[in-house]
């Protein structure tokens, strides 16, 4: 499609005869914050090792602005992955090193930058997240929802034009979620980067994303605006956001 910057063709992943994905179709436009939410295991983060170049397609394509990564060697991903940012589940941040190391670590695994313009890239990103006093701690040190906003810093280092979210506002209380899901939003129009959100967390996607997909039984079950998945009538819908049983809907609702 043209204006995508991220577009899944058929795209299948099978671990021997089990199908995570069976023919998924999504595209990803230039700018916008796409949400990909369902069921726990049905592929949501399947998704985002296939464009971290961790899994390689049993079927279908992927385009990364508008190149095939389908089939990359692991020196050609190391390029692409130049130019996306991964937000982790858990933050994934190292317990040895202090705040500020967390977030200069992709700059310096990456590139070759003078010392004083990695400082001043940190202290602005840390700034930004709301953490400027923060560069000498360390994550033990760290709360929840600060350790999600030093990674989200960390992502963003490299000035990436894609940022992936896996499950960013797990496991925190609704103020930091509220908190964690508005930094992405600022952060998508500050950076100008195209996102895709994984999360069960409906309330996130209400306030951080432009579109909402819903995957169940490894393929695109709908699609739409926030809005419109909180007013739709779609059992498949209603089941995963208000959490009941819903006659129509899969067993994966049940």
């Amino acid at each position: 499609m043209e204006g995508s910057v991220i577009s899944l063709r058929n795209l299948e992943i099978a671990f021997g005869a089990k199908k995570v994905l069976q023919g998924v179709n999504l595209e990803v436009k230039k700018g916008e914050t796409l949400a990909v939410i369902g069921p726990s295991g049905t592929g949501k983060s399947t998704i985002l090792k296939v464009l971290t170049g961790l899994l390689e397609p049993s079927g279908g394509s992927v385009f990364i602005e508008g190149q095939d990564v389908s089939h990359l060697t692991e020196e050609e991903w190391n390029e692409i992955r130049k130019h996306v940012g991964m937000v982790f589940q858990y933050s994934a941040l190292f317990d040895f090193l202090d705040v500020g190391e967390n977030v200069a670590f992709g700059l310096r695994q990456h590139f070759k930058l003078p010392e004083e313009e990695v400082r001043k890239k940190v202290d602005d990103l840390l700034q930004d997240v709301g953490m400027p006093d923060a560069k000498s701690l360390y994550p033990v040190e760290l709360s929840g929802g600060m350790k999600k906003r030093v990674s989200l810093a960390r992502a963003l280092a490299f000035g990436p034009r894609i940022v992936l979210y896996d499950e960013p506002t797990a496991g925190l209380d609704p103020i930091r979620t509220m908190n964690i899901s508005r930094l992405i939003r600022e952060t998508q129009k500050k950076h100008k980067v195209t996102s895709i959100l994984v999360t069960h967390d409906m309330e996130s996607v209400y306030v951080a994303a432009d579109r909402v997909a819903l995957l169940n039984d490894g393929k695109i079950a709908a699609i739409g605006t926030p809005e419109e998945f909180k007013t739709s009538e779609d059992p498949l819908i209603r089941g995963f956001i208000t959490g009941e049983e819903i006659k129509g809907a899969t067993e994966a609702f049940r």
